[in-house]
Formats: C-alpha cells, structure tokens, sequence
C-alpha cells in the first residue's frame, strides 16, 4: 500500500512510529477526559444524569459534522499539517473550557467539547490512515494494535491527571481553570512539534491524481467515495464498533452496582486490561502467524460467544464476559481500518474521513443500550443488543470487505 517507498529504518518508520503513538495517546486522553467530565458536569452544573451524558453527544456529534471537512483539509494540506490543525482546534476547545467555569455556562462548556471534538475528528482522520500506509499492509492491524495500546493506558491516565487538580467529592467550577490552561499550552505545543517532527508525507498507491498505478485501476474508474461499497460497509462497522466499546466501557460499572458486587469501579479495569492483551497478542502474531483478517474472525466470534454466555450466564458471572468483550474488541478495529481503505487509491483522504464519520456510533450506541436497560430493568436483557454488531464484525471479515463494484 505504500506509495513512496518509505524506508523501514529509524528515521524513515520507527521514529514515525514513536510520534504517530504518542499522537494516539492524546487521543485516549482526551475521551478519558469525557469520561471524568459526565459526573463532573452533573455536580458543577447542577443537571441531572440525562443532561450529563450532553458531554458525550457535544464531542461525538462533531464527528459526523466534520467529517467531511476533515477530508478536504487531508486532501489540501497533508497529513502533517493536517495533524498540527486538530492540535490547535483540540487546544482552542479546551481553552473554551476556562470561560465556561468562569461563567457557569453549560451551553458553552458542550461547545469547547465540540470544538475539540472537532480537533478529534480530524485527528483521527490523519492518524489512522497513516499508519495504516506508513509500513505494509498485510501488516497494518499489527502497527495499530501497539497505537491501540498507548490509546488506552492513556484513556485511563487522563481522569488521575484531573484529580490532582480538581476535588471530585467537592466539585468547584474554579478549579477548572488552571488545568485547562495547561492542557491547551501542551497541544499547542504538540502542534508546534509535531510540524517540526520527521514525519514523511506517505501516500497509499494510486493517491498521487497524476501517477500512473496498476493498484490503483480499480479506483481509477470511480467519481464518489460512495461507489466503494467495502469502504461503506467499513464505516458502518467502526460505527457498531466504537458504539458497543463505548457501551461496554459506560456500563460494566453500572452492571457490577446492579448485581451488587464490591469494589464495581474496577470491572472497567478489567475491560481495559482485556484489550491491551488482544493488542498485545496483535502485535506478536500479526501477520508471522495469522493474518488480520483471521484475527478479526476470531475476536468476531468470541464476541458473539460471549454475548450469549453474558445473557445466560448468573450475573455475578456474566460481567467477566462483560470485560472480556475487551479482548475481542481488541482486533476488529484495527483490522477493519486497512481493509475498509484498500484499493481506494486518490480517495484515500476522503475514505478515511468517512470512516472518521462512523466514531459517532460512541455516542449513539450507549444511549440506546441504557433505555433497554430502563426498558427491561436489567443490563443482563439489555446486553442482547451486542449479538448482531459482532454478527456483522464477522460477516465483513469473512465477506463484506471482498465486495466490489464493477
């Protein structure tokens, strides 16, 4: 997939590597900041726990709204500066954040959340499809597993951050203030960094509108993103994707409360732990001992497996599949990424911009999950609602990102 023959070498790919992941952190930090937020706004602002979850909607919705620009701004300004554009719009929302506590203005705390959600979106939509080019395809799901890794030891550090600066027992809207203002110098400084960083403008095959590539013939023939149905059946599956992580990571501790079981806040633990070991056996396995594509099949079919066992299985038992859903969440999405832009050619940007489109599912899905719960008084009952998305994981990695239009 890669175009400009970058050199597997220190400063042509591991160094690459080092930055790319340390950008993918700042990803898991700033959705583990999301996380701190929900119970955070809901004493500072005095809402109750439907408004709260407004936080989630404000950072999510921005990725359907600018999604699409997100891929233009790919196509005109490159990865790189594309990448320094969502720090400086991440740091623009976070400092939006400091006004908000001053004025005691939720409205404008949803918009900093907006803004940096749109810093996300782009950020995403840059980082994923380089890495995915940066080194050979039948390896990509490996070089995204160790990115997967520093998402989300990091998703769990932003919340410990948080707390060294701000009570959350005794919540003051004051205390805001200072944090914010460091967090927006960090990521302006990541941006000034990351425009002096070694990273080569890689290209997937074909990309270059004005090089001739028989890998790319397939897309040659193309006007529309929308006639790659592999790339649509991929963005619909980072959809159903991110929206049952989200579910899952949302729930497990609300599950643990609801069967009684001590200490509940460290199921969510358990589920992350669950993940780093997928990614971890992702980076040793992938593709010396079996492709992405099996990997995906099988983090598939143990979902589906453990759906069912969640939903038949004594609660007090179930939530360990609960967090063991980790595990096969762990490989679907870096499996889905490499697959979904194949054969896309000069659509690469606007592919991975679409894809990009589908995060939204975080802030769809979850919701839907907690009114079966309200419906069914149960989480147990509500967890059947997991069984068709890893239905579907397993159909595109056996069929779905095969099909092709003529």
């Amino acid at each position: 997939m890669i175009n400009n023959e970058v050199n597997l070498n220190w400063k042509g790919f591991v160094l690459p590597m080092i930055i790319i992941a340390s950008m993918f952190s700042i990803l898991g930090f700033a959705v583990g900041i999301n996380a701190f937020f929900v119970p955070f706004v809901k004493a500072a602002f005095n809402i109750n726990t439907a408004m709260s979850y407004l936080v989630t909607t404000a950072t999510f919705s921005a990725f359907v709204i600018f999604g699409i620009p997100s891929g233009k701004i790919l196509k005109i300004a490159g990865y790189k500066r594309s990448i320094v554009i969502a720090f400086l719009l991440m740091a623009l929302g976070m400092l939006f954040i400091v006004p908000a506590a001053k004025w005691i203005s939720f409205p404008v705390f949803l918009f900093a959340l907006f803004v940096n959600g749109m810093g996300q979106t782009l950020l995403n939509a840059a980082v994923n499809p380089y890495i995915t080019i940066l080194g050979p395809e039948k390896s990509a799901a490996q070089r995204i597993s160790i990115m997967g890794i520093c998402n989300k030891l990091s998703f769990g550090f932003a919340p410990v951050v948080l707390a060294v600066f701000m009570n959350t027992t005794n919540v003051q809207l004051n205390d805001a203030v200072a944090p914010f203002y460091i967090i927006s110098c960090i990521l302006v400084l990541l941006g000034v960094l990351s425009y002096f960083a070694p990273l080569p403008e890689v290209k997937a095959a074909g990309e270059d509108e004005n090089e001739k590539d028989t890998t790319s013939v397939y897309a040659s023939s193309k006007i529309s993103i929308f006639q790659f149905p592999h790339l649509l059946l991929g963005a619909l599956g980072i959809f159903l994707y991110v929206g049952v992580e989200n579910a899952i990571l949302t729930s497990i501790n609300d599950f643990a409360i609801e069967i009684g079981l001590p200490s509940p806040e460290k199921f969510a633990g358990f589920t992350s732990a669950a993940y780093v070991i997928g990614y971890l056996l992702g980076i040793f396995l992938i593709p010396k001992v079996i492709s992405q594509i099996k990997a995906m099949i099988i983090c598939a079919s143990i979902g589906i497996g453990s759906s069912l066992l969640i939903v038949f299985l004594p609660g007090t038992i179930s939530i360990y599949f609960v967090a063991f859903l980790g595990f096969a969440n762990s490989l679907i999405w870096p499996a889905i990424w490499p697959l979904a832009l194949a054969d896309l050619g000069k659509f690469t940007k606007s592919g991975s911009s679409f894809l990009v489109m589908g995060i939204a599912g975080g802030g769809l899905v979850p919701p839907v999950l907690g009114l079966l719960k309200d419906y069914y008084s149960s989480y147990q009952q509500a967890y059947w609602i997991l069984l068709p998305f890893y239905l579907y994981f397993l159909f595109y990695a056996i069929s779905g990102y095969k099909i092709r239009n003529k």
